[in-house]
């Protein structure tokens, strides 16, 4: 299990209301809580920036200034839990002061001037420690940017764990709130998977990351897309992950905080579904609570 983490410049955490015990963390606050998954075995971090308005842009500069709020979080877990391996999330969203996931031009994403800015992005995580990078933008040719880019830059070594079946998904509204990355217009849809795609859809975008070099493949939402799961397991020999996103965090929690579900049986069965639909790998807020659920 895998734990997305987020990060901001204050100096204190915050709580983040649709995600309960989920935080905005402080630089101290994360380091703890990076700490509190290498002790209870946690397959990693995922890293998420959250910048103030004031500092976004059209270009989505903070996403690969080398000082960015990301780069220098990356930093700091490497140095205090070194033996943790650190993902980071490679997308612009959460740094433009429109909320998408690429530049724009009018209302517009423009996929091919967006690949480079994803390029410098990549390069600045893995300079930063980044044990892994994972490009969540859904720009066609995005791996293939990264992976040239991180090639000829001396990282080669640096795998990339590719968003390649990700929805356009109703599940992702509390991530945007805690990451304050909401578009300002329109909506992902021309970048993003229709959600009534099949199995082929599902293929033919995995297979193009597969091809320009992807070294793990992911779904995204995890459980309304399972029957996705076992079919890229047949198909590719590499790791297979999937994302238990916020949307289906929250709902857990919202009805076990009503007393309507035993949170422990549901959020433990939806893991387990996931694993046993070919997931290797799960990245899940639950990641701490389920650690210590199955250690018990």
């Amino acid at each position: 299990m895998v734990w997305p983490l987020f990060v901001h410049r204050g100096s204190e955490p915050e709580e983040i209301a649709s995600m309960p015990g989920q935080l905005r963390h402080s630089m101290s606050s994360l380091v703890e809580a990076a700490a509190k998954a290498a002790e209870l075995g946690l397959g990693g971090v995922m890293v998420f920036g959250v910048l103030p308005q004031e500092e976004k842009n059209s270009v989505g500069s903070g996403a690969y200034d080398e000082h960015g709020l990301v780069q220098e979080a990356i930093r700091l877990i490497k140095q205090r839990v070194p033996q943790l391996t650190v993902m980071a999330d490679t997308c612009l969203c959460e740094y433009t002061d429109h909320g998408h996931c690429g530049i724009v031009s009018g209302e517009t994403v423009d996929n091919d001037a967006t690949l480079e800015l994803l390029a410098k992005t990549a390069v600045s995580q893995a300079a930063a420690g980044a044990d892994i990078v994972a490009p969540s933008a859904m720009m066609d040719g995005q791996v293939g940017a990264i992976r040239n880019a991180l090639d000829q830059a001396g990282f080669a070594n640096v795998p990339i764990l590719s968003y390649a079946v990700k929805f356009a998904s109703a599940f992702y509204g509390p991530f945007r709130d805690a990451a304050d990355s909401a578009p300002s217009f329109g909506d992902r849809n021309s970048y993003q998977m229709d959600p009534a795609a099949g199995y082929w859809d599902a293929l033919r975008e995995a297979e193009i990351d597969d091809r320009e070099g992807a070294d793990i493949l992911m779904v995204k939402p995890a459980l309304p897309y399972i029957d996705i799961l076992p079919k890229l397991k047949e198909r590719f020999n590499k790791p297979l992950a999937a994302y238990h996103v916020s949307g289906e965090f929250a709902m857990i929690k919202a009805a076990a905080a009503n007393g309507w579900v035993d949170e422990k049986r549901l959020a433990l069965e939806s893991l387990t579904a996931l694993r046993r639909a070919g997931a290797q790998f799960v990245l899940t807020y639950y990641a701490p609570e389920a650690a210590a659920w199955l250690a018990q």
